[in-house]
């Protein structure tokens, strides 16, 4: 059992790509975590499209062992992700530590995200460890950056810490002083056979079931205990206990104030869950505070592309969620789709990750709607709806008021730059609320807008129009009245459920013309002349004809009486009008497919 004065839990937060997992690699190079010969790029990055894509996306938990002044240390440290989509990783990492490293890269200096980590970290009263890393850039800006920081933290500029990951430089003096800073964890309850821990992240072993990860507050834990869970009231005896170094390795217990895992061998989804406490049965402890659930921010309905794979699709998503928390699901029907489910997920980036790893690692090919947000709609008559699909869209004439989620947004970009940002701000109906100039040529712009609008490639354009030198990071404020309308699409004048969107008031033309537009240009020709139009405010807005397939009836006929041909045709042109009476068009898979799918 280790002494709880001699371990330390600690976190590293930063913007993305401030070089985390860098820091990381070096401290496990240090402290002989890793062999050498072992050792590799974004070694905690385990995951394919992590390595991939250069970025971090689940957190990663590794026991380090430290020796300072003849006395050897425990180092628990969970590496977590950059990007403002994984905010609720971080938020269950803080829970389980008593300080964290905010990592501020010296080339770019304080970034959006940086603020929320910040504030994320002081919520939790963490103790806060500001470093300047990649110090041994030639584009470094350290000074510069020191005095950024301490204005941000309120701190001195001395007590700021500059490191590289990538030389190692200063990671060993950061490492002293992470022992020297942060404090020891404390245990409540000392009495003998007790226990409580929580799960800040567990996953699903096809052969052992779930196997949690905890930090365990209060007692100690090993193998064969009696153990449950609080939440579940579910009870269990663990196959095994170990630590993370940085691979699961056994160990005969797990003690307070350390970071491990439990291999509980229960194979029944929804029994673990994130933020929940597990206690000893014999000597059960009150729960500890956990977790608030994370509210969706975006939601999109995933199909399969033959119905086939529906079951396929419904246990990779409960395969998903065992180790991704924040994904939320629920199934759904459409008629020119089929079976499918409608998806929440914490924003863009979430959903292409999640998207991507059903494609990989369940090797399904799916069909993605186009993201939306959730509206609360009020009636005429006085009743209160809420809308996550256009679909549920009410009939443009018994709506009262539409309320949307509001977003308050911080960007930060260098200040020659502003005057290509402000059109945006204009195109996406942003409010801007603050602007502050700082010392190092850069401007931070407060503003408030529509969750909606920051979804249709806002991030993208904002990257776009300053040379991919602005960062983003954003909060959810509530509710606001909404100027948006239901866009449907008629074919042969008949709505069709799955082409409806929901759009704003003022791009409503725009967005008519193009759907409409596209439509036709997909649209195989039909048997009779077919009307493609666009639907909003109860009226036709835009509308596009597709001629029909015809036939030259007077192809066997040579010569003669020019009142045969025209006899012909005419009979052909009746034929035409009524199969339009009669026809309905049959849209195919592949219609579906190509107006779901971006440009």
């Amino acid at each position: 059992m280790s002494d709880l004065k001699h371990i330390r839990n600690f976190s590293i937060v930063a913007h993305i790509d401030h070089g985390k997992s860098t820091l990381a690699d070096r401290m496990l190079e240090l402290t002989a975590t890793i062999e050498k010969r072992a050792m590799r790029e974004q070694y905690l990055d385990s995951m394919e499209l992590e390595r991939e894509r250069g970025i971090t996306i689940k957190m990663k938990p590794v026991r380090m062992k430290y020796r300072v002044n003849d006395q050897d240390y425990i180092l628990n440290l969970i590496d977590t992700p950059g990007h403002i989509d994984f905010s609720y990783e971080v938020s269950r990492a803080l829970k389980a530590v008593e300080g964290v490293i905010l990592l501020v890269d010296s080339t770019q200096g304080v970034q959006a995200q940086t603020l929320t980590t910040l504030a994320m970290a002081r919520e939790a009263n963490l103790v806060v460890v500001p470093v300047v890393s990649k110090i041994d850039s030639p584009l470094a800006r350290i000074a510069e950056v020191k005095k950024e920081m301490a204005n941000t933290l309120g701190c001195s500029e001395s007590d700021i810490l500059e490191v590289s990951g990538k030389t190692g430089t200063g990671v060993d003096e950061l490492l002293k002083t992470i022992i020297e800073r942060v404090p020891a964890p404390v245990s409540s309850e000392v009495t003998e056979g007790t226990f409580r821990g929580l799960i800040f992240d567990f996953h699903y072993s096809n052969h052992t079931g779930v196997i949690v990860y905890m930090r365990v507050f209060d007692g100690s834990v090993s193998a064969k205990d009696a153990l449950q869970f609080c939440a579940a009231q579910q009870k269990f005896s663990p196959i095994e206990v170990g630590i993370f170094s940085p691979s699961e390795t056994k160990a005969d217990q797990i003690s307070a104030g350390e970071i491990g895992y439990l291999v509980t061998g229960i194979k029944t989804p929804g029994i673990a869950s994130v933020g929940d406490t597990v206690i000893s049965v014999k000597h059960p402890l009150a729960p500890l505070e956990g977790y608030s659930q994370p509210r969706p921010v975006v939601w999109a309905s995933l199909y399969p592309s033959t119905q086939d794979d529906f079951n396929s699709l419904r246990q990779a998503l409960s395969r998903l969620k065992l180790s991704d928390s924040s994904l939320s699901f629920e199934e759904e029907s459409s008629g020119s789709l089929g079976r499918g489910f409608r998806c929440g997920f914490l924003g863009m980036l979430h959903l292409e990750i999640v998207t991507e790893r059903l494609r990989r690692e369940f090797d399904l090919e799916l069909v993605v709607t186009s993201p939306s947000v959730i509206y609360e709609i009020e009636l005429r008559n006085g009743k209160k709806v809420t809308a996550y699909s256009p679909m549920q869209f009410p009939d443009h004439g018994l709506i009262a008021k539409i309320y949307e989620p509001i977003t308050e947004v911080k960007i930060i970009a260098p200040s020659d730059y502003v005057s290509s940002v402000m059109p945006l701000l204009y195109d996406h109906e942003a409010n801007v609320t603050t602007t502050e100039t700082w010392s190092d040529n850069r401007t931070s712009i407060g503003l408030t807008m529509p969750l909606r609008e920051l979804m249709r490639n806002f991030f993208d354009e904002i990257k776009s129009a300053t040379s991919g030198f602005a960062s983003l990071s954003y909060t959810l404020l509530g509710t606001a009245p909404a100027e948006v309308v239901k866009l449907e699409l008629f074919v042969a004048e008949e709505s069709v459920p799955a082409f409806a969107r929901v759009v704003s008031r003022r791009r409503v033309e725009h967005e008519a013309e193009a759907a409409v537009e596209k439509l036709r240009s997909i649209l195989p020709r039909q048997m009779f002349t077919t009307k493609i139009q666009g639907f909003a405010l109860g009226r036709i807005i835009s509308s596009r004809t597709l001629s029909a397939m015809k036939k030259d009836v007077t192809q066997h006929m040579y010569g003669g009486d020019i009142t045969r041909k025209m006899k012909l045709r005419e009979k052909q042109k009746k034929g035409k009008k009524k199969m339009a009476e009669r026809g309905r068009v049959n849209i195919s898979h592949d219609v579906f497919l190509k107006m779901v799918q971006k440009e």
